[in-house]
């Protein structure tokens, strides 16, 4: 009914400005009468809300299908990515990852989310369980927070010394050239969000049986220590952000955007074989995923 209409129109109008806008109109009309589509307005989704929703589903997907060819290339040529997602509590790293790997081969990556370290490992040299880590020849390891614990968990924490944390930020920058000059792709990220929003998260992680487990007590002391974790993050970008090894920001208030945004990041940065042939963009928002710059605006 509704495309007999329209095209009962588009007969009608000759303006060409109006003809676009028609066309526009079934394009998002074709966008919503898709399982998908039709399934959100099921659920009392808002008309925008579910286009939105729609257009970030296709557009993942197209996303995916590229990290896919970028594993098949990694595993290839024997290439070793290493990328690191840190953030605040609730800033929607686990979320990203989970989009990250969604459709990859489990064979050829890793998720790697360490404990508190054992008593063991805490007399070891601070790096050795990370190290142990490392993508091997044709893997992609994503870690989930990362050695950058200590540069701004532990000491907000009390969890080390003064000493162990200034030790700590001498040896990474020297560390990361390392793995680099060895041949690792090393890519940093950094999920930002607004003390509003990871409030709001954390309410609905108490209310949703299926996210309680996230919440943790130091979670909990997140909102409380806010400024303190804003004076080490804001340590950690001045001293552990070089040339060969930058920060990354990506602005996470929004998911859905993060979560787009950062994997066309890594593909604009990987040369793997048939980039060139991909039916989505590579280019990621600015607005969104940046170098990081001490001029630069942050929502955290």
């Amino acid at each position: 009914m509704i495309h007999e209409g329209l095209e009962e129109l588009k007969e009608s109008v000759k303006d060409k400005k109006t003809l676009k806008q028609i066309e526009r109109i079934e394009k998002l009309i074709e966008k919503l009468h898709t399982k998908s589509g039709l399934k959100l307005i099921a659920q009392g989704k808002t008309l925008k809300k579910a286009l939105r929703t729609v257009t970030y589903e296709e557009e993942l997907v197209k996303l995916q299908i590229e990290l896919v060819k970028l594993q098949n290339w990694v595993y290839e040529n024997k290439k070793r990515v290493l990328i690191i997602f840190e953030g605040r509590d609730a800033a929607g790293k686990g979320g990203a990852i989970k989009r990250f790997t969604e459709h990859l081969n489990p064979r050829r990556y890793r998720v790697v989310a360490l404990p508190k370290p054992t008593e063991v490992e805490m007399g070891q040299f601070y790096f050795q369980r990370y190290i142990a880590q490392l993508p091997n020849p044709g893997e992609i390891v994503f870690f989930d927070r990362s050695w950058y614990n200590r540069a701004i968990v532990e000491p907000v924490f009390n969890f080390c010394t003064e000493e162990q944390y200034e030790k700590f930020m001498q040896e990474v920058p020297e560390l990361e050239h390392a793995f680099i000059d060895d041949g690792i792709i090393l890519i940093k990220f950094w999920f930002s969000i607004s003390k509003k929003e990871q409030k709001k998260r954390f309410e609905e992680r108490k209310i949703n049986p299926l996210k309680q487990w996230k919440i943790s007590p130091i979670d909990m002391q997140a909102q409380e220590k806010w400024d303190e974790i804003s004076y080490y993050k804001e340590e950690m970008f001045s001293r552990t952000h070089t040339s060969y090894s930058p920060w990354i920001i990506v602005k996470s208030n929004d998911k859905k955007s993060a979560r787009l945004e950062s994997i066309r990041y890594v593909l604009s940065k990987i040369p793997y074989i048939g980039k060139k042939k991909s039916e989505v963009s590579l280019h990621p928002d600015p607005d969104i995923v940046q170098r990081y710059h001490r001029k630069s605006k942050q929502v955290d």
